[in-house]
């Protein structure tokens, strides 16, 4: 009998602690059938170019770069491609610039070893693959675009700018971005953002009414899918808040549900109060000033994430396909 039971209790240890190594029910073993992502760095191309000869560099950096370089050059050069007379006077000039000069360096120095991002990448790429392998994966590039943009989208390409990851404490963010935009602005962002841009531009939201609650749920359902891609990164980063905002909803949770529902919001199409709820701002007007922007969409993910946890038999395919968002609401048995 004391075999038995000291049996029975190692068998319910082993249990225990293999249900606490999974970090949610969808984990993969990313080492079988994985996906390696290599970025493609036009920018430590480009910031080498010889400024005596940017004619020769540009057609070497258009020959090694055929799908990139007209992107490059109609979205951040403004100019279409047989304009080469102009586009090499604008590519002096910026590489001659001595403020991005000091950028460019930063950039050379920051971003010298990427394989921490690549290996990110791919792990979300594989657990991609396996959830949705009908998803295009996109190529991966980094640029420089002199804080003009910090990412540009394409199909089969996402490039990220460089010069806008460098750091929230980059002195001369203050002066290009919003102080609530430039805590994100650090290279620990850049794999968050190219796999939400990626499931982002996988699914779109099918409801006819277009309610906050239903951009709530599908806001949802995208950070709720891009945690489980990323299932070691910490859920305040997923969202692009801070710890003190990421706690100040866990705190105030309750409150800002209340909120939604007292002012009967929930079930509002006001395009400019869905907007005040859901769109980056520096805090959530609807509901306190001591909020964090985006607060209903935090709400959504937490809905989201309860209608999962409380219904198991639903997998990811069951979740993107169901459109009834008051149904989720209802199933999700969320009360905070």
């Amino acid at each position: 009998m004391k075999y038995l039971k000291n049996t029975i209790y190692t068998l319910i240890l082993v249990a225990a602690l293999g249900s606490c190594g999974k970090k949610n029910r969808f984990e993969i073993d990313t080492d079988k059938n994985r996906i390696n992502v290599t970025v493609k760095r036009f920018d430590r191309d480009f910031l080498t170019l010889d400024v005596t000869d940017l004619k020769t560099g540009t057609t070497n950096l258009q020959e090694k770069y055929p799908d990139f370089y007209p992107l490059f050059v109609n979205n951040v050069l403004n100019r279409d491609t047989e304009e080469v007379d102009s586009i090499t006077n604008d590519l002096k000039n910026y590489l001659r610039d001595s403020t991005f000069a000091g950028v460019n360096r930063d950039v050379a120095a920051k971003f010298g070893d990427i394989a921490h991002i690549e290996k990110t990448l791919s792990d979300a790429y594989t657990r991609i693959h396996h959830y949705f392998p009908e998803t295009v994966l996109p190529d991966i590039y980094f640029f420089v675009s002199g804080f003009y943009r910090s990412m540009l989208l394409s199909p089969g390409i996402i490039a990220i700018s460089a010069d806008m990851y460098l750091g929230a404490d980059y002195p001369l963010y203050e002066d290009v971005s919003y102080r609530y935009l430039i805590q994100n602005m650090r290279p620990e962002s850049i794999p968050v953002e190219i796999i939400s841009a990626i499931l982002f531009g996988s699914f779109t939201s099918r409801s006819d009414q277009n309610r906050l609650i239903d951009r709530m749920i599908f806001q949802g359902k995208m950070f709720y899918l891009t945690a489980v891609c990323m299932p070691d990164e910490a859920k305040e980063n997923i969202m692009g808040y801070t710890k003190e905002q990421w706690d100040w909803c866990g705190k105030y949770e309750r409150d800002i549900w209340r909120a939604i529902i007292d002012r009967k919001d929930l079930f509002s199409s006001d395009t400019r109060l869905i907007r005040t709820y859901i769109d980056d701002a520096p805090f959530t007007a609807s509901v306190s000033q001591d909020s964090p922007g985006r607060v209903g969409t935090w709400i959504g993910w937490r809905i989201v994430e309860s209608y999962m946890n409380n219904n198991t038999d639903i997998d990811l395919h069951d979740l993107m396909s169901t459109h009834d968002t008051q149904k989720i609401l209802e199933d999700s048995g969320y009360h905070p």
